[in-house]
């Protein structure tokens, strides 16, 4: 299976092929973020209610993190490269649709099909990635620069949007993805090959069918119950919901070739790894959105400012994840998840003491300080997930480990911005059911406007002192359950046999490359 002998160096070919596959990732993970500085806008132009404005919002996230190992396994029997193709296709025909999207349930629905389409590129783009560079020094290197962009893509995306909305219209952030779609479409039938397939296995239709149903049911209850209040409506679609996700997971233990094996769950280093890969993104998504919304609609700043206020934190997230793995070799990962967690709950807190008449300082010193934790994060998870667990689940870990990324992602806003709507609901003035259509109605009185702006900095507050009072315990957690000897290997993993950390790079990308594929044989 691996080369031995005759490893080609990677000529210019090979990095020409990288860079022509960082555009649609650097896109795909911006697309996650976009909207967080750009939602004033649609607001305005669209008008969605509470529950559509989230789901704008988080839709994208939870299509690519439910459908994201489902197409690992299809790009296994159909060909990567070709997946690869028509999931750019279709994401550049999706991201047409949501730009000159008429109504918020069209636009709601094109962010769905732009995350079907995402679901397709990160695996494919991993695995013909790996196809390209044989030397595992090279690729993880490669990998690395992969993991760098997926990073700097989320961190970018509010700022981008920024951008583009103090010259254009709300419909450019999404137009802006076609020409690097169109030049990804052009070059790459002359720089990538397809990878080898391997037609085994099957697709479980019913758990795919069962882990969206599931997901998208429990949160619509969250987000309706947050936004409107109790109602016998609600209860029976929560209900289903959760019915649906513990026959998931009880369907995932009894399947040979589970798409989640829950298993792996029994090693505690694996748990806290992908815990940590899902809270500080699901604390950073919320944030980050509900930053936008108190920029400019709370203290009036214009989108060009706000985009520029949001790059300190940006810049210093992308560092943080280029030298994370040398942090990590010299003080070990469990020492690194640890500082992880502190950093991103003292930037939290940074956020309590804004109000609705100032705290642009304390806005930036939160991104700042919390940004460091964050490109830990998305640096360390991976590795330090697929490491845990035994060589012959290394697929699955690494699978998972990207489906929590993804996940966070969607849940930071669907459940921490669904807290931030409860909050203003019982604080604000009870004339609409957001604090932007409650901004939207005529003939607002001053003290009214008031009243709507300190609920919503309330809420704000509520979700950064909830996030940071989890990534404590996430960090206490990890104090007292890894073990010593994680750190003691500076950054190895366990069993402390590649101090470089080069190995287990190059083994995160063969795996999450293969798109989570499932273990031959499974005890």
């Amino acid at each position: 299976m691996k080369r031995t002998t005759d490893i080609r160096k990677p000529g210019p070919r090979a990095w020409l092929g990288l860079a022509v596959i960082l555009g649609p990732v650097l896109l795909v993970a911006m697309d996650g973020s976009v909207l967080f500085l750009a939602m004033p806008k649609v607001t305005e132009a669209l008008a969605p209610t509470a529950g559509q404005a989230l789901w704008a919002l988080d839709i994208y996230g939870f299509v690519v993190g439910s459908l994201l190992i489902t197409f690992g396994g299809i790009g296994d029997r159909y060909g990567r490269l070709k997946l690869l193709m028509s999931g750019v296709a279709l994401f550049g025909l999706a991201s047409l649709g949501a730009a000159f999207a008429s109504s918020p349930d069209m636009l709601i629905a094109f962010r769905a099909l732009m995350g079907l389409a995402g679901a397709t590129l990160l695996p494919s783009a991993l695995a013909v990635l790996g196809e390209l560079f044989e030397d595992p020094r090279q690729r993880a290197q490669a990998i690395g620069i992969f993991a760098a962009a997926f990073a700097a893509g989320f961190a970018i995306g509010p700022a981008v949007g920024g951008q583009l909305l103090s010259h254009f219209w709300w419909g450019s952030v999404f137009l802006v993805n076609l020409p690097v779609l169109v030049l990804f479409l052009v070059l790459a039938p002359f720089l990538l090959r397809e990878v080898a397939t391997s037609r085994t296995g099957r697709i479980d239709v019913l758990s795919t069918v069962q882990s969206v149903a599931g997901l998208l049911l429990s949160i619509y209850a969250v987000k309706h119950l947050a936004a409107e209040g109790w109602s016998a409506t609600v209860t029976a679609v929560g209900v289903a919901g959760l019915t649906v996700l513990v026959w998931f997971v009880r369907r995932q233990l009894t399947l040979e070739h589970p798409l989640i094996d829950f298993r792996l769950f029994r090693d505690r280093v694996f748990t806290v790894a992908i815990i940590t890969g899902l809270l500080p993104l699901a604390a950073w998504s919320a944030t980050a959105y509900l930053s936008g919304v108190y920029l400019q609609s709370v203290l009036g700043i214009p989108i060009l400012r706000a985009a520029l206020l949001a790059l300190p934190g940006a810049l210093l997230l992308t560092v943080t994840c280029i030298v994370t793995p040398m942090l990590v070799a010299r003080i070990g990962k469990r020492t690194a998840l640890v500082t992880c967690h502190l950093f991103v709950a003292a930037g939290l807190l940074l956020l309590l003491p804004v109000a609705s008449s100032g705290g642009v300082g304390w806005y930036i010193a939160s991104t700042v300080l919390a940004g460091v934790g964050y490109g830990i994060s998305f640096s360390l998870v991976a590795e330090t997930a697929v490491a845990a667990v035994p060589a012959e689940r290394a697929g699955s870990a690494a699978a998972i480990a990207e489906t929590s990324n993804e996940l966070g992602n969607a849940l930071g806003i669907a459940l921490l911005g669904s807290l931030s709507v409860l909050v203003f609901r019982l604080q604000g003035p009870d004339l609409a059911g957001t604090f932007g259509e409650t901004l939207g109605l005529p003939g607002l009185a001053p003290a009214v406007i008031d009243e709507a702006k300190d609920a919503f900095v309330t809420g704000l507050r509520a979700v950064a002192v909830t996030a940071a009072l989890l990534h404590v315990v996430l960090g206490l957690v990890t104090l007292r359950r890894i073990p010593r000897g994680l750190e003691d290997e500076g950054g190895a993993g366990r069993g402390g046999e590649d101090p470089g950390g080069e190995g287990s790079k190059a083994a995160v990308a063969e795996v999450v490359a293969a798109g989570g594929e499932r273990e031959a044989a499974m005890p």
